[in-house]
């Protein structure tokens, strides 16, 4: 499928999935024994970065290296094919790992996506993602009995025969929303934040909510602002531990004045020029609250959010 525009950071079609493979045992007994496949360590959520010349990159190791070998082949998790290589998730003992190579390190993916090429990051997260999910589900949530993997680590399947539930990955979808009120943007700040630090509104959409109700709640609770109307943006992969960002612009009933509420102590309409001034510092461009923030800005200046000198983003150094 051709995306018409750049996915966010942790999105694409960073893998071929292959979930037609997952229950073969031939062709995952044979990839398992290829010293070509690629192995994509975690250890204590961390994931294994590679830094040389070139920069940053996920750090793989091809499974021939000897390190982090699976003790046994369901402790594996297949995550696709990368090119024409087997590609496997595994799960370390980060206190009993041993010595790496030089310039790999087990980092935190969070800080370190930006830095990374935009596929490596994707499958680092899809990694991350599976390796909680299956640390979170080693009982059945049904019975309580222990669970055993099954489909390549996709699967979770109770092991007491009186229940027999199978447990599969889940994800917590959340709305994101940049509300614009003609030349102005709602942004809000966590009482936890550094200073001059805002960001888009979000919040979990709760059961028996569709995306756009939970657009609409979310921003009257957190700002007291009521939404017209809104449209999907885009979506990203945000394994920490296991959101799905579903991202919207919306516009307000014209008008109104935001409040604080119990979550954001300060909510406020921004301007164009005020961003443009480095105020409010913005969100890292990896994210989708960044990219939102950009939809809005751009579709008003004649310069791009991006090649605007004066805007500040968090981390940076003023």
């Amino acid at each position: 499928m051709q995306l018409r525009h750049q996915p966010n950071v942790f999105a694409g079609p960073y893998l071929d999935r292959i979930a037609d493979q997952r229950k073969d045992p031939a062709f995952l007994a044979a990839a398992l024994a290829d010293p070509h496949t690629l192995l994509v360590p975690i250890a204590r959520s961390l994931s294994l970065l590679r830094r040389d010349a070139g920069g940053l990159s996920a750090g793989l190791l091809e499974r021939g290296a000897g390190l982090f070998e699976p003790a046994r082949p369901d402790a594996a998790i297949l995550l696709g094919r990368r090119g024409e290589r087997a590609v496997f998730a595994v799960e370390v003992d980060g206190d009993t790992a041993p010595a790496l190579p030089e310039g790999y390190s087990f980092e935190d993916l969070r800080l370190a996506a930006g830095h990374l090429p935009h596929a490596d990051a994707g499958l680092l997260a899809y990694a991350r993602a599976l390796v909680l999910w299956r640390r979170r589900h080693r009982h059945c949530g049904s019975c309580g009995a222990p669970t055993e993997a099954r489909s390549a680590g996709h699967v979770m399947a109770c092991t007491n025969p009186g229940c027999g539930d199978d447990h599969f990955p889940r994800l917590d979808p959340a709305i994101i929303v940049l509300v614009q009120d003609g030349d102005r943007a709602l942004l809000g700040r966590q009482a936890s934040w550094p200073p001059g630090r805002y960001s888009t509104l979000a919040g979990f959409v709760e059961p028996g909510e569709s995306l756009e109700d939970a657009v609409a709640r979310e921003v009257h609770e957190e700002s007291g602002i009521v939404v017209a109307n809104c449209r999907y943006h885009s979506s990203q992969p945000w394994p920490f531990p296991s959101s799905l960002m579903i991202g919207f612009l919306a516009e307000a009933e014209p008008g109104q004045q935001p409040h604080s509420s119990e979550e954001l102590e300060d909510v406020r309409w921004f301007t164009r020029a005020e961003i443009a001034a480095g105020h409010p510092a913005l969100p890292p461009p990896q994210s989708v609250s960044y990219r939102l923030i950009e939809a809005w800005y751009d579709a008003g200046s004649a310069t791009p959010l991006r090649q605007t000198p004066g805007a500040a983003r968090w981390g940076e150094r003023r």
